[in-house]
């Protein structure tokens, strides 16, 4: 399988969008870049289904495009007209043959989910690498409405206790997918370690905030 970020092209404000490209491609996120459904395109011909860490803008804008061009199935935890199937927390998923915990990871978003395998990890916006306001290991925003620090911290948590040890790489909604370098002890699980200490600082992410 591999693994291809179709819209690490894009000119606009969007996020990671990840193709899983095997017999039955699976995309998580859709993104917001326009014509995100040809890129797909150039790497298979039909997609099975797409998965949504939350819906957030930025997450969904060209949902409909994708699945209008392909049929796909979707899954999601939070309600949405297209749904095919809910999410829920500690089932087990198969994407391209490999098992993936639901993890509920709310904070960011009330309907955020993040999807952990056995060497990685789906994060979307719950915990990043690099985002501009760390560069090895930070979370997702939490001063808008509708958004908790104290959830998103109790998130972070969870993650580190349902993660396994075997996880080496982070695929997360924005900034670089990071893996782990096997001469080095920074290892997934701390760059959400760092994350966590940081969000638990209880400070602005941002300094102009």
């Amino acid at each position: 399988m591999e693994i291809h970020t179709v819209t690490e092209n894009a000119t606009e404000f969007t996020c990671n969008a990840y193709l899983l490209d095997c017999e039955r491609p699976v995309l998580v996120d859709a993104g917001t870049m326009p014509g995100v459904e040809d890129v797909i395109a150039e790497y298979v011909d039909d997609l099975d289904a797409v998965y949504l860490t939350h819906q957030h803008g930025d997450h969904v804008a060209e949902l409909d495009a994708v699945l209008d061009r392909f049929d796909a199935d979707l899954y999601a935890y939070g309600d949405h007209p297209r749904r095919t199937g809910g999410l829920t927390d500690g089932e087990v998923r198969e994407l391209c043959g490999e098992s993936y915990e639901v993890v509920y990871t709310p904070g960011h978003a009330d309907d955020h989910v993040s999807l952990v395998g056995e060497t990685r990890i789906f994060s979307g916006d719950v915990v990043v690498y690099n985002d501009g306001a760390f560069d090895d290991g930070s979370f997702g925003r939490t001063d808008m409405r509708g958004q908790s620090r104290e959830r998103l911290i109790e998130s972070l948590g969870t993650l580190l206790d349902r993660m396994p040890e075997t996880v080496e790489e982070l695929y997360a909604g924005h900034g670089d997918v990071y893996r782990a370098d096997p001469d080095s002890e920074d290892a997934v699980r701390e760059v959400i370690a760092r994350a966590l200490e940081r969000a638990e600082r209880r400070e602005p992410k941002y300094p102009e905030e």
